[in-house]
């Protein structure tokens, strides 16, 4: 396989980490980007930048002091569009995995601006950039909430989304119209990925599995809301990164210009099966405060990934109760309890 040079935005996240250490693994040539706002814990961001040998962040590019020239990192925001052309000046990029976004549907109801500078704004610059560049290939995430109130499942990505319950999901589905106009008006290849629910270790403080472990651990209770009744297509980071590495590094035809794709675990699981799996990985029983639904919130969701499969050769296979044993482990060793 040829070595590429890739930008991923968004590398001090949850899924931004995992996938630049697996392009760095295949040995190809990794630039990571990210504004490191306090969303959620900066130290997170920073112990994951870490690991991949970035011990400093600086608004002018690192190289990793484990991988050398194969990781460099640099401190920037997607709305700072100067130093975004800056970047793409200093390097010829074969393709842009965009991973940078606000994450959060109930956030956005506290705080709808940053989602349109973050998602709407950054994304714009991002695909001037890559137009301006002649980049042919950008891999982005987009998200399941674009689903919103649909009833029918499993979710296809060929389904109506044109009813979205949350200002998140309506800057993701933005962004999918954003990125079918730039395939469309100049060639570009975009492929939109509608993320489920990931968990896995180095995952975010603000989702399910961190925040129910957290209080499990700590003997506090739990929030569960609608009753518990929800499911939730909960999926293991390894299945999610093997997804998003395919659908950047395996060619398509070259007239295949936009496509959008499912990447889940095509298979639900409750809320209380979920907190089961967490109760026994952690040897505790957790204490349950019933709460009623969410603002913006569903009651299921539940991906139905055939496309990407047939496409990108994509089959998750982490059962829940792996994935909750190692993300409990990966807590208790990173927490040091």
């Amino acid at each position: 396989m040829l070595k590429k040079t890739i930008l991923v935005t968004g590398a001090a996240g949850f899924i931004g980490y995992h996938l630049c250490e697996q392009l760095i693994a295949l040995g190809h040539k990794v630039v990571g980007l990210d504004n490191i706002n306090d969303y959620y814990s900066i130290s997170l961001k920073s112990n994951r930048l870490n690991e991949l040998g970035i011990t400093q962040i600086s608004n002018t590019l690192t190289s990793s002091s484990k991988h050398a020239e194969n990781f460099q990192f640099i401190k920037l925001d997607l709305t700072d569009s100067e130093g975004l052309n800056a970047l793409f000046d200093r390097f010829e990029f074969d393709m842009v995995c965009n991973l940078a976004a606000q994450a959060g549907v109930r956030y956005s109801i506290e705080n709808p601006s940053a989602y349109i500078d973050a998602n709407i704004v950054g994304f714009l610059n991002l695909l001037e950039c890559i137009r301006h560049h002649k980049i042919k290939k950008l891999v982005y995430a987009s998200s399941s909430s674009v689903y919103g109130l649909n009833k029918k499942v499993p979710f296809e990505a060929t389904d109506n989304v044109d009813h979205p319950i949350s200002l998140y999901a309506a800057t993701k589905k933005s962004n999918e119209l954003m990125a079918y106009t730039y395939s469309h008006l100049y060639g570009i290849q975009t492929i939109g990925l509608r993320f489920f629910t990931v968990y896995g270790p180095w995952g975010r403080p603000d989702m399910a599995m961190f925040l129910f472990t957290d209080a499990i651990l700590n003997n506090k209770p739990i929030k569960v809301f609608n009753e518990g009744k929800l499911s939730r297509d909960f999926t293991y980071i390894d299945d999610i990164v093997e997804g998003v590495k395919n659908t950047l590094l395996v060619p398509q035809p070259e007239e295949k210009k936009y496509s959008l794709y499912n990447i889940g675990n095509g298979s639900p699981v409750k809320l209380l099966d979920f907190i089961k799996a967490i109760e026994y990985s952690t040897g505790k029983t957790a204490e349950k405060i019933m709460m009623p639904m969410q603002l913006g919130d569903v009651e299921q969701t539940w991906a139905d990934t055939t496309a990407l499969e047939k496409d990108y050769n994509y089959k998750p296979n982490t059962d829940i109760q792996v994935g909750a044993d190692r993300f409990v482990k990966w807590y208790i060793d990173y927490f040091k309890i």
